[in-house]
């Protein structure tokens, strides 16, 4: 035990994304449920149900500070990251539900306010609220309002989302620039004295995956790349497929915005969250129509941005613009907390 006693108490790192949040999932949670299904650590559980049509299950929890933040709210976030999930998974979100956890004390206006983007994002999404629960706690014992969600959807047919399939030689796309959604929650949440236009990338990806798998059914993975970030989804891909990533600084799309605040703030683009874009996998020959693709359905900055390779160590390094090359790790601790 180290001097602080912390690896016996839950800290705010073990909600990062990254390593401690990994091992927690691995070593305490895992082995009490131990089943095929959750095993997999997938966005989505994908169950096959008696002998109909198999389907995607996700749940998850939103706890965003601050509530709203520019380009989105809570509420947004909530149903836009659920889809998202069943989406990556390979699956047609269909229905959601949510939890409302409220503390005594919250503005009905504002809790309009998110129900408002609530029903607004379902509705761009294609999905129907049809389930959901309500609880108020004493003032102080939540933090405004906090979210939880699930989400249903039926598998795409003759899409398969396993990274055991990846391949040496296999290509990594993005759909998109990288980190706004981080930057612009911290400009928000934080008085670093900064001017900005930035917004959360925060969308559905319903659209821009169905345009990938429509002309790329042999897609091998998808991820949409939130807490941990680019870096963290890659790293645990390449662990999952037993190869390496090699990324190239000069492809990965990043704002301008986003670089300058990181350049500022000391944050690594890779590293930050994102709820608007994904990350996918597949054969080098489908890469060219696969952005094609994206590019038609609302993703003009999808791009190639490297490429999985044999490497026994499983690690993912990055070719740096002056021609160096680092190795991208996970984090070992919390760069931003509350982030989703």
């Amino acid at each position: 035990m180290d001097a602080s006693g912390k690896d016996k108490i839950i800290t705010l790192a073990h909600g990062s994304g990254g390593e401690e949040m990994h091992k927690l999932i691995a070593d305490r949670i895992v082995p009490r449920f131990n089943n095929a299904y959750l095993n997999l650590l997938g966005d989505s559980a994908i169950l096959q149900i008696g002998r109909g049509s198999r389907i995607a299950f996700t749940t998850d929890s939103y706890v965003i500070d601050p509530i709203f933040f520019p380009g989105g709210d809570i509420g947004y976030l909530a149903v836009c990251g659920t889809v998202n999930d069943l989406a990556v998974s390979g699956a047609i979100p269909q229905f959601i539900s949510a939890g409302l956890i409220i503390e005594e004390g919250f503005p009905l206006e504002d809790l309009e306010r998110v129900l408002d983007s609530m029903a607004r994002a379902a509705q761009k999404a294609h999905v129907e609220l049809v389930t959901g629960d309500t609880k108020v706690v004493a003032r102080g014992a939540a933090d405004k309002i906090f979210i939880n969600t699930a989400g249903l959807g039926t598998l795409r047919p003759g899409v398969e989302i396993d990274p055991r399939k990846a391949r040496a030689g296999d290509e990594i796309i993005v759909s998109g620039p990288i980190g706004s959604h981080g930057i612009a929650v911290v400009m928000a949440r934080e008085n670093f004295g900064m001017e900005s236009d930035l917004i959360s990338d925060v969308a559905p990806l319903v659209s821009q995956v169905e345009a990938l798998c429509a002309v790329c059914p042999g897609v091998r993975m998808m991820r949409d790349p939130t807490r941990g970030g680019v870096a963290g989804v890659l790293d645990e891909i390449a662990r999952k497929a037993g190869l390496g990533a090699v990324l190239e600084e000069k492809e990965i799309p990043v704002l301008e915005a986003v670089r300058g605040a990181c350049e500022i703030l000391g944050f690594d683009p890779l590293f930050l969250a994102n709820e608007g874009i994904f990350i996918a996998i597949l054969p080098a020959e489908d890469a060219g129509r696969a952005l094609t693709a994206l590019k038609k359905a609302g993703a003009p900055q999808a791009a190639r941005i490297g490429r999985l390779v044999e490497d026994p160590l499983k690690i993912v390094t990055l070719k740096t613009l002056v021609g160096g090359q680092r190795v991208v790790a996970p984090l070992a601790g919390e760069l931003l907390p509350r982030i989703c």
